[in-house]
């Protein structure tokens, strides 16, 4: 029987007889009781899924919602994770067959070169792809061992993988040894492996592919270029710092001039004051005529300070140490232009230079170049322009100076050698009856 409303069971009858009333009692608490089984139902009903607990609930169920959210970011996370250990895998398998095969990830002279960076990174890739057999090296396809076609292309596979292990740890090699200016040394050490294997292989005609190699042999190229490029800019900055050092020993040596002239001129003055104070006018006058000699001195110093292309030209040459055909071609600002010649003249050659010409110019700077232009093609060092090196008579200079309308007061094409003589007459000797 389904339950009736609680209201319409406990509704009152319109009229209730006396012989109806205990019937309609017994029903009325038949209904309380029912309803009283309710209400418990109902509080049981509450206490479970009442007001009280709605919010617990909502905040549980939020809670799992931000868990389920959670574990979800986590889930793609470690999938990720995995998808990356693959891509690892994959990458640490294929440099192990790489390293089985002699091409490790050394470092390279060129990697950190601005210029070069990118073309060894991309020759460097194209080397990996080609690194395996029938790529990087050749073999015969056609041999048998024991009578056995698979055997005989084991062993094929076998010398194949070692002559390119041994022929990648040659090429390596190369690259770490290889220094600016002997590219070609270390490009013909590479060839020679390349021919030790093919002779080594010859019965299974296994041989380095030609395209391989001259992968490796640019590979080689840009360590050497780069090594070179290094290399000139240690000269370089070498001869900026000693460049700064000659002009800070110009300017000092200006600097003391003009003190030790003015001190001069001070002199000069108070002693042409306290002559004429004597009336020793003669004497003063004389005075003066030195005095005007000191302000010309201060005017040249002045204008050697002021102007910066003005200093000496020399040609000098070292015939014991370079021979009669070279010369050096330079100038300097310095007040005394023989310091500098003595200075060239150090430990470094066994030799003093012999002066051939030395002389003063306004635009010292231009000759300078004029002669360097002009002997380019005999220039010994063509790298670092700073060695003012050529392989040309001193007569040639002063010809060229001629030419030039260059007013050269004294000029000698005599090489004195006056070291050199004493050290080796015999020598000496020898080369005049040669002459």
């Amino acid at each position: 029987m389904t339950a009736a409303d609680p209201a319409q069971r406990l509704q009152r009858p319109d009229s209730i007889s006396t012989f109806g009333a205990k019937k309609v009692a017994e029903q009325w608490i038949e209904t309380a009781l029912e309803l009283e089984g309710d209400l418990l139902r109902a509080r049981k009903a509450l206490h479970e899924f009442g007001i009280a607990d709605v919010e617990e609930r909502v905040r549980r169920l939020e809670s799992l919602d931000t868990a389920i959210a959670t574990a979800a970011t986590e889930l793609e996370t470690l999938r990720a994770q995995i998808s990356q250990a693959q891509v690892d895998l994959v990458t640490v398998r294929q440099s192990a067959e790489m390293q089985e095969l002699g091409l490790y990830d050394f470092e390279h002279p060129a990697e950190t070169s601005a210029q070069l960076a990118d073309e060894l990174a991309r020759l460097r890739s194209e080397i990996k792809a080609l690194n395996k057999p029938g790529s990087a090296i050749s073999a015969t396809s056609n041999f048998t061992f024991n009578n056995s076609k698979a055997q005989g292309d084991k062993m094929v596979r076998d010398y194949s993988r070692l002559m390119l292990r041994a022929y990648n740890a040659e090429a390596e090699n190369c690259v770490k040894t290889v220094k600016a200016g002997n590219l070609h040394t270390a490009q013909a050490r590479l060839d020679k492996a390349v021919e030790q294997i093919a002779k080594t292989g010859k019965m299974l005609d296994i041989h380095v592919v030609g395209r391989f190699h001259r992968l490796r042999l640019r590979e080689l190229e840009l360590a050497a270029r780069h090594l070179q490029r290094l290399n000139e800019e240690r000269e370089a900055e070498r001869e900026r710092k000693a460049q700064l050092r000659e002009e800070r020993r110009v300017q000092d040596e200006i600097r003391k001039e003009q003190e030790r002239l003015q001190k001069e001129r001070t002199h000069y003055l108070n002693s042409i004051a306290a002559l004429e104070a004597k009336g020793d006018l003669d004497a003063a006058a004389r005075l003066q005529a030195d005095l005007a000699d000191v302000d010309r001195a201060i005017a040249d110093v002045d204008y050697r300070a002021a102007n910066i292309r003005a200093g000496y030209v020399y040609v000098i040459s070292n015939l014991g140490a370079f021979g009669p055909d070279m010369v050096k071609i330079g100038m300097t600002r310095r007040l005394e232009p023989m310091d500098r010649i003595r200075e060239l003249s150090d430990a470094s050659v066994p030799f003093h230079f012999d002066v051939h010409a030395l002389f003063f110019s306004n635009d010292a700077v231009g000759i300078e170049a004029m002669l360097h232009q002009t002997f380019a093609a005999q220039r010994v060092n063509k790298v670092n322009l700073r060695r003012e090196f050529f392989h040309v008579r001193p007569d040639d200079v002063l010809a060229t100076l001629r030419t030039h309308d260059v007013e050269v007061i004294e000029f000698t094409s005599e090489h004195r050698a006056e070291e050199f003589r004493t050290s080796w007459p015999d020598h000496t000797k020898a080369s005049a009856t040669a002459r």
